[in-house]
């Protein structure tokens, strides 16, 4: 599948698209199949690490997290064997 990815910090010109693997759901998750998504005040900061001491939570030198975003909307495409209610 394709995604929006980063490997450091910096301006929007750090944002990649590439192949990456599909994500299995773990336990009490489900996979989303996004048809719709934003960027918001929160992914510019992530990508900037602004304020700098939110490195503490996002990683100090590099993102723990490689993909942007928080919002979207889309169908639920496969549900772990834990999901009893949507």
């Amino acid at each position: 599948m394709k995604a929006i990815v980063y490997t450091q910090y910096g301006p929007p010109a750090v944002l990649q698209l590439k192949e990456v693997e599909k994500p299995t759901p773990k336990d009490n998750e489900v996979l989303v199949k996004i048809h719709n998504t934003t960027v918001n005040r929160t992914d510019c900061a992530t990508i900037r690490a602004i304020p700098f001491f939110a490195r503490l939570v996002t990683g100090l030198f590099k993102s723990k997290k490689q993909t942007p975003g928080t919002e979207f909307s889309g169908e639920i495409e496969t549900l772990s064997k834990t999901v009893t209610n949507c």
